[in-house]
């Protein structure tokens, strides 16, 4: 079967993971939670740095881990390519020297050192060395590195924490762009929504040493019983075409399977997919459609459901087509408006944020 499938079940010290998933075989899935959740511990059990005490790991059909039958591949024969926090270059080789040496360790090749240089925009620093990179840079190298080495599975453990924001700008792009093309899984480490809504399109949310629900990203950040949907940061995502552009005031529309967006800048051209976010923060409701109104983008909606949120405030989960939004309001909103499931409202789009 072409999945991952991870059931993992051991302690470490005073930490106990119990963690069971399963994810697409094919686009990067987000490990996400806060720290301390077992997200890094889940990826080194799985490059067979961490021995579980019980559990089963199998990678598009090929078991690497059963401990009920005591059968263990060991990490240098499993196909993975792991990029850490830090980049661990070799100091002394150039930029070329540290991706040949991804080559080296490359089983079978399934991806060329030209083809990870182009997706990684490489090209002008192949005769640098490490010093002379930028933070981005180098966190380029490394998954250029492990992508030469032709894993059958990327390993990604929070590769921009340690990056400010202008190093991320460098390296986001990147990410984003082998979220496209490329054709081998990743599991990506992260506790930031922002970085994980922009590239990845599966999600296992994890606490406390176990996974708490895992599915499509889309529908996890909308669910109310979850607390990605809850907070000043909580929003949908949306994947979009565009539609056309105007020129004159510099805006784009989308068109997705609820309607369109007019979304300010960007330089997407016509027919490029895009994916925007939409913060709850944003939305407004009305029962009546505004009139002469400074919102472009005002959208017939109808209440899903509705949960209080933060004290004074409701989350307001809408169906717009078939995709669905959030709106986070006041409560006295919500009983003036005599919000319930079903009641037919205006949703007020203040803001879109174009991600990719």
């Amino acid at each position: 079967m072409s999945e991952i499938d991870v059931r993992l079940r051991t302690a470490l010290g005073g930490f106990t993971l119990d963690a069971a998933f399963t994810a697409p075989a094919r686009g990067m899935t987000a490990l996400f939670g806060p720290s301390g959740s077992g997200k890094t511990t889940v990826l080194r059990c799985i490059a067979g740095l961490v021995r579980p005490a019980a559990g089963r790991i199998q990678i598009n059909g090929e078991c690497w881990q059963d401990e009920e039958r005591g059968h263990f591949v060991p990490p240098h024969r499993r196909a993975i390519g792991y990029v850490f926090q830090e980049p661990s270059l070799f100091p002394h080789l150039s930029v070329r020297g540290n991706l040949q040496y991804g080559l080296k360790r490359a089983v079978e090749r399934r991806i060329a050192f030209a083809q990870a240089v182009e997706w990684l925009g490489l090209g002008a620093l192949l005769e640098r060395g490490p010093r002379h990179l930028s933070g981005g840079e180098r966190q380029r190298v490394a998954i250029a590195r492990a992508l030469l080495a032709s894993p059958r599975l990327l390993l990604l453990d929070e590769p921009l924490a340690a990056l400010d924001d202008a190093a991320k700008g460098d390296i986001v792009p990147y990410l984003e762009r082998l979220h496209r093309e490329l054709s081998i899984p990743a599991l990506y480490v992260s506790h930031s929504a922002d970085d994980v809504a922009r590239i990845c399109d599966y999600m296992v949310l994890m606490e406390n040493g176990t996974v708490r629900e895992h599915g499509a990203l889309g529908a996890l950040l909308t669910r109310l019983d979850l607390p990605l949907a809850h907070g000043d940061s909580a929003g949908a995502v949306i994947d979009a075409t565009v539609l056309e552009r105007d020129e004159t005031f510099q805006l784009m529309t989308l068109a997705f399977n609820g309607g369109r967006l007019a979304v300010a800048g960007g330089n997407a051209p016509t027919g490029a997919h895009v994916r925007v976010r939409v913060h709850a923060r944003d939305v407004s409701l009305a029962l009546t459609p505004p009139e002469r109104s400074s919102v472009l983008n005002i959208l017939p909606a109808r209440v899903l459901d509705i949960a209080d949120d933060t004290p004074g405030r409701a989350m307001v989960r809408l169906a717009v087509g078939d995709a669905v939004l959030l709106a986070r309001i006041t409560r006295k909103s919500a009983a003036v408006l005599e919000l319930r499931a079903g009641v037919s409202v205006y949703a007020q789009i203040k803001g879109v944020a174009l991600l990719k």
